[in-house]
């Protein structure tokens, strides 16, 4: 891997944090037409919130997903239509990154990884194998070979394209950290497991899914602050599910499903990245073919959904969005023309308003902030 030191500037308005990170991963790969050169390092300066790229490292394929460690000293990756799983080393001061170790994810095309509660161990949805995929973190920050590699069971969708096997597309903790929920795009089954830290098993829950509607292709879940509630965007519905979710025995019981699209859209969509706010007053989709995101408030008594509106995401493919730590801003990472762009996120109405601020980074595919 290689590295780069010129900066790559663009003002912003202050976040309020004392000292933070931006890490970018990308597509890199011709055959999924990657303008990406790896992962991009960038300072956020704490009064401007200007973003100065301090790294890239290179020689990557498709890092395309990422995650700390809870004690963020590490950064973890996945890689888009590979077949390894990466550890690095962060830098505290520079908020640079050096290469720990490489493992194998038993499979192909990792596309999400999470942390858990207790820091020892990584799980891995492997969407172009359909399984789910745990491995032990060794108290240096390195990577154990995998422990557990769990196929989902089910039988595939109606898509003969989207669904011909399992899909898992997404694999977070909920807020407690007791269960993990994996929407699997090619079954239409979100699934819930335990982990089981003993033996770093992964354990299925009773009942072991939700199950959407045949052909939504189910691909990303946000939860609520209070841990009451589960959304998740369907990919191929353009839809957003509303759940009610019992912490305690790890049941999704769907309440409504709402479009990501406006009824007067005729063109071809995918809803992509789904994210709520700090505060969980709002939740926001980002829509690839519309090229917008779409935005509902969030009724804290029930869950249900209520329309905002939508804002354009200012670019082509909106792959993925997030919030700042803070909540302030949401920034849409624009696969298809190589652009992170900031927007203002009113906290009282959850609309977005652009900052005019954009970062120019070749096939943005996740951004993950490391803040003090």
């Amino acid at each position: 891997m290689t590295e780069k030191q010129e900066g790559s500037v663009v003002d912003n308005p202050a976040t309020g944090a004392t000292r933070m990170f931006a890490y970018v991963g990308s597509y890199t790969a011709p055959e999924r037409q990657g303008h990406g050169e790896g992962i991009s390092v960038y300072q956020v300066d704490p009064v401007s919130a200007q973003w100065t790229q301090v790294q890239l490292v290179k020689d990557l394929v498709n890092p395309s997903f990422m995650a700390f460690d809870h004690t963020a000293r590490f950064l973890y990756s996945v890689h888009g239509d590979a077949e390894h799983l990466t550890a690095f080393k962060i830098d505290k001061k520079t908020g640079k990154l050096s290469l720990v170790n490489q493992v194998s994810i038993g499979g192909k095309n990792g596309v999400h990884l999470s942390v858990d509660p207790t820091n020892r161990f990584i799980v891995t949805a492997n969407y172009g194998s359909g399984k789910a995929a745990v491995f032990p973190i060794n108290s240096d920050g390195s990577l154990a070979p995998c422990s557990d590699l769990v196929t989902l069971p089910g039988v595939p969708g109606p898509n003969k394209i989207e669904q011909a096997f399992s899909h898992p597309h997404h694999i977070p903790f909920d807020r407690s950290g007791r269960f993990i929920v994996i929407p699997d795009k090619g079954l239409d089954k979100v699934f819930v497991y335990r982990l089981d830290t003993e033996n770093g098993k992964l354990v299925a829950n009773d009942p072991p899914a939700a199950t959407a509607r045949p052909g939504a292709c189910p691909r990303h879940v946000e939860f609520h602050p209070s841990n009451l509630f589960a959304y998740v965007n369907n990919e191929a519905h353009s839809s957003i599910t509303a759940y009610r979710f019992d912490a305690q025995s790890g049941v999704l019981k769907s309440l409504h499903e709402v479009p990501t699209i406006p009824p007067d859209f005729g063109g071809k969509n995918k809803s992509a990245e789904i994210a709520v706010s700090p505060a969980g007053r709002f939740v926001y989709c980002s829509n690839r073919g519309h090229d917008s995101i779409v935005i509902y408030s969030i009724d804290q008594g029930t869950g249900l959904l209520t329309l905002v509106g939508w804002e354009p995401s200012q670019g082509k493919t909106p792959r993925f969005i997030t919030l700042d730590p803070a909540g302030s801003f949401l920034y849409a990472a624009n696969q298809d023309s190589d652009t992170i762009v900031a927007f203002q996120a009113d906290r009282q109405t959850g609309k977005l308003t652009p900052t005019g601020q954009v970062v120019a980074t070749g096939s943005p595919a996740c951004i993950v902030f490391r803040a003090e």
